[in-house]
């Protein structure tokens, strides 16, 4: 029969001093285990009873820890080591039962990742994999406007299908491009989730067979950007040129060089050659993946003079002046609509695309450059698509990348400058 340690009292327990185990008694297998200045209650226990090789009955002996001595009591320690007996008795391990509630309690912490915490990290993810800043920018505008209010702060293990299909049926019918899109980046988040075993299931933003059935397809009749006739082109410019703003700058810079949005947003001072009068924008941010260059007009370059670089601020030409990074398609948006309420009053009839009724877009002014090439220049075909970095055919494309047609894009951007500022050079 094994010898039952002395029950030692508080005070005995309290001077205790070297390192090593300490039976304290009362409980058998309560030790005080000293280490330096580190004093720990362990519980020394027997559970898990198997057959060895030789088939003689075997036990496991394990160590519980108990919490610090003295935040844990000399009572307090006894009370739990008799807690944690009793149930080694009932045929509970204690132990194997303690690391089951710690996975619960991980699962249950993954279970509660909300779907905000998921979109971040799909977004960062998809940060390295984009090439155009724009699109980096529509994932996170997109789900901040149309997803976050009212599925962001939820847990994402507990989004349905019936949630996403209520999130898309509000702008399915009257920006069905834009709500496709969103449910392409929804599903790419809850397949994040489902390898990180944050939710568990079907995929609910997938479309064939789930979201197909409840929102329905709707044919696709796509529309052009709305774009000013170029016949009114020379006096939208002159009112432009009378805002001072770093988004009417990048406004005017757009027109000019008849370049996405998103790629004079990304421009920076090291992308211009100054001396060749040439904008060099990398293929990286070209949709095309194909280095463009870009001749700048006289025009082009002034309005390059009359921005302040600040070398120790952003290196984008065009920053937004909140916070340096890069503007936005909705600063441009918001000027051109204020521009259009402002001629609405003069006028009665504002910025408007004829051919559409509808208020002319950053991006028409493309379109509004390709119509004034076809009609008012004797410009080749070629020389007009590439201005605006169009696929071509292979030979057309080597043609350009010897540099072929450089010239006479040189001398077709400088007439469309021209042409833009013809109607403050008229009054």
């Amino acid at each position: 029969m094994p010898i039952k340690a002395k029950e030692l009292s508080a005070l005995s327990v309290s001077r205790l001093k070297e390192n090593g185990r300490h039976a304290v008694g009362g409980v058998d297998g309560l030790h005080l285990r000293i280490f330096n200045n580190s004093k720990s209650w362990v519980l020394r226990v027997s559970v898990g009873q198997r057959i060895d090789d030789h088939g003689k009955n075997k036990t496991h002996r394990r160590d519980i820890g108990l919490g610090p001595y003295p935040e844990v009591s000399l009572a307090e320690a006894r009370e739990k080591a008799r807690e944690l007996k009793q149930q080694i008795r009932n045929g509970i391990d204690p132990i194997k039962q303690r690391l089951e509630e710690l996975e619960k309690l991980r699962i249950q912490k993954q279970r509660e990742k909300t779907f905000i915490d998921c979109a971040q990290i799909v977004i960062a993810n998809k940060t390295r994999e984009l090439k155009n800043q724009k699109h980096i920018q529509q994932w996170s505008t997109t789900l901040e406007t149309y997803v976050y209010p009212t599925l962001g702060h939820r847990p994402i293990s507990s989004i349905n299908k019936i949630d996403i299909a209520t999130v898309l049926e509000a702008i399915w019918l009257d920006k069905n491009e834009t709500a496709r899109r969103i449910r392409g980046r929804l599903e790419m988040i809850f397949d994040y989730a489902k390898a990180m075993e944050y939710f568990v299931g079907d995929n609910p933003a997938a479309w064939k067979g789930n979201l197909e059935p409840i929102l329905g397809n709707l044919k696709q009749t796509p529309r052009p950007h709305p774009s000013l006739p170029y016949e009114h082109v020379s006096e939208f410019v002159d009112q432009l040129k009378q805002k001072q703003s770093i988004s009417a700058k990048a406004l005017q810079f757009v027109i000019l060089t008849a370049c996405r949005s998103g790629e004079v947003f990304g421009a920076t001072w090291k992308e211009i050659d100054f001396k060749s009068k040439i904008w060099v924008i990398p293929k990286e941010r070209m949709k095309a993946d194909k280095e463009h260059r870009v001749p700048l007009s006289q025009e082009a370059l002034e309005i390059l003079h009359t921005i302040h670089f600040n070398p120790k601020a952003s290196d984008f030409i065009f920053p937004s002046p909140r916070n340096d990074g890069m503007l936005s398609d909705m600063s441009l948006t918001t000027l051109i609509k204020r521009m259009h309420e402002q001629k609405l009053k003069e006028n009665g009839l504002g910025y408007i695309d004829p051919k559409q009724n509808r208020v002319i877009t950053t991006h028409g002014f493309r379109s509004t450059f390709r119509d004034w090439s076809a009609d008012k220049t004797d410009y080749p075909r070629e020389v007009c698509e590439h201005v605006l970095a169009h696929k071509l055919p292979d030979e057309v494309e080597a043609a350009y990348l010897r540099g072929a047609y450089l010239e006479k894009r040189k001398g077709l951007m400088n007439d469309w400058a021209k042409f833009c500022n013809a109607f403050s050079k008229s009054v």
